[in-house]
């Protein structure tokens, strides 16, 4: 689908849950790294249906309910999708190597082809599928989504119009219950779009940017499971079966989300309030390995956490100060200070379009934002921001202090931004450490309320650079950063319409390190996905790009 933001350090709660599938069981490792684990199994308790018990509650935390309930949407986030995808149309299943699957529930045939130079997507419609206020589900739904997504009508705030925007038609096919896609010319990724669809009564702008917020219309949903309740004020959400539903039952009586802050989860999942957490760090690894009938589940991780800067930021404006800020950033530290005790080292990260366990990566930041507190030190000078008495540099009476923003309560994460500031400080720059609730992540994000910020990006399947415009695009949601310029986009804009996939991955990377070197945006760490679950919980955990069926997660028999 595309690429969604999340708080630091939460990934392994929501994200990496994965929704079914297949893969081995969990194993543990005193020397993992992200390309071991991107090689071994999912690990998710794999179980077919008849293994699975009718019945139980699957109860677990969210750093926040997102306001937004539309995914698509440019203030939706990582939380939305989660959220999204157990009540409302899911197309397609994803190997953990990110396979594209349709789900014969709803798709019922699925086929591409070149017709005159166009890549064309047939997508046919499961006869019986429906939306839950009895609106069928047919090529309209592909139709609204393509038009709400392919940004040429600018009264929709989309959160990515990659692949939509190459879109030269959708009509209907043979019947009703038949879509057909036409691309302008060759598309490179076309399993990474209509994974997910919106009700066409959505199609309306207004309708499209703000009638989910805070409202998430399961009248406008469909599948297994439908939306019982959502409480604002606590944070909670609870989907059951649907009775509408016409393919197989859901497992679970119930599925429940609660917005939790970090150490309010882990105590969660040691009384028995929910049946699955991150345990990311080693404090709280060490904290769920006593709890009993646990079982700990690990994969590498798709997603990254990042430094952001806000270019609108007065002191920011300039590339020389933005320049030094990251070369102050000892990334080998932040490893350190997130990986220590879990056994685990990473090569890394350097791209925001591919991972480096992926085929194509290339580490587009070597040579460009290096580690270099020398560099850092004769850049701020350079820009005229002088060092006082206390270490902190000034320019025309104004000290170099940047706001820093930090949602959530885990020590892990609060260590590594004092580690982060201490660094800063080490050149001259002051970062002002604010701790937030978690369920501010939303609002810190949407209205920019930062100067500097960590968060993290998720993807949703491995098509990495069908998404560069998503992450780099000036009028992007997700460039939280604000750069870019119209020249750029344009460039970024021409990867995306490279027809052959390693010719634009390719191109991708030469693109970015011009890109990274607006000094906006570094990544810091992919880190591993490890998950505590009750170790009856099958088709569930650490599963890489996987994303199966919701209606096929319960406990094991």
């Amino acid at each position: 689908m595309k690429r969604q933001m999340f708080a630091v350090g939460a990934i392994s709660v929501v994200a990496t849950l994965a929704l079914a599938g297949c893969g081995g069981s969990s194993s543990s490792s005193s020397s993992d790294t992200n390309d071991s684990l991107s090689k071994t199994a999912a690990q998710i308790n794999a179980q077919p249906r008849d293994n699975i018990a009718d019945g139980g509650k699957l109860t677990t935390a969210l750093p926040e309910v997102s306001p937004q309930f539309n995914p698509f949407q440019a203030d939706g986030t990582l939380y939305t999708t989660t959220l999204w995808r157990w009540s409302n149309p899911s197309l397609f299943t994803f190997s953990p190597d990110g396979t594209a699957s349709a789900d014969p529930d709803y798709l019922t045939g699925y086929s591409k082809a070149e017709v005159g130079g166009n890549t064309v997507v047939t997508y046919t419609i499961n006869p019986k599928a429906t939306f839950n206020d009895g609106t069928p589900i047919d090529w309209t739904a592909f139709e609204a989504t393509w038009k709400t997504n392919n940004g040429s009508d600018p009264a929709y705030a989309a959160s990515s119009t990659d692949g939509y925007s190459q879109i030269a038609s959708v009509v209907q096919g043979t019947n009703s219950k038949q879509a057909v896609v036409t691309f302008r010319g060759t598309y490179a990724w076309p399993d990474s779009l209509f994974n997910i669809i919106l009700h066409p009564k959505a199609a309306n702008p207004t309708f499209y940017n703000t009638g989910y917020v805070n409202s998430p219309h399961p009248e406008l949903g469909a599948g297994p499971y439908a939306l019982k309740s959502f409480d604002k004020t606590s944070g909670t959400v609870i989907f059951e079966r649907n009775p509408r539903w016409w393919g197989d039952a859901g497992k679970l009586d119930q599925r429940v989300f609660l917005q939790m802050d970090s150490q309010a989860s882990i105590n969660a999942f040691k009384n028995g309030q929910i049946d699955a957490v991150s345990a990311r760090t080693k404090d709280r690894l060490a904290q769920v390995q006593g709890v009993g009938g646990t079982q700990i589940r690990k994969s590498a991780t798709p997603s990254q956490d990042l430094a952001t800067l806000n270019l609108a930021s007065p002191p920011l404006r300039d590339i020389k100060v933005r320049s030094a800020i990251l070369k102050a950033i000892n990334r080998k530290v932040v490893a350190d200070v997130l990986f220590q005790g879990l056994g685990y080292s990473e090569t890394l990260p350097g791209s925001f379009g591919l991972y480096p366990f992926q085929k194509g990566y290339a580490d587009n930041v070597k040579g460009v934002i290096d580690f270099d507190t020398s560099a850092a030190k004769s850049e701020l000078d350079s820009a005229g921001w002088v060092t006082g008495g206390d270490g902190i540099r000034t320019k025309d009476g104004q000290k170099l202090s940047l706001s820093f923003p930090l949602t959530g309560d885990d020590p892990t994460i609060l260590n590594l931004a004092r580690a982060i500031q201490a660094m800063e400080k080490s050149v001259g720059v002051d970062l002002q450490i604010q701790q937030k609730s978690s369920s501010e992540f939303s609002d810190v994000v949407t209205n920019k309320k930062f100067d500097f910020f960590l968060s993290g990006v998720s993807s949703s399947d491995p098509f990495g650079y069908a998404y560069f415009c998503q992450f780099w695009c000036s009028g992007s949601q997700l460039n939280q950063a604000g750069a870019g310029t119209p020249e750029l986009d344009k460039q970024i804009r021409a990867v995306g319409e490279i027809a052959d996939p390693a010719a634009q991955i390719a191109a991708g990377n030469t693109l970015e390190r011009t890109l990274l070197a607006q000094y906006s945006n570094l990544p810091l760490d992919n880190g591993p996905t490890i998950v505590a679950t009750k170790e009856k919980l099958a088709n569930y955990g650490a599963g890489l790009f996987y994303i199966g069926r919701v209606q096929d997660i319960g406990y094991q028999k």
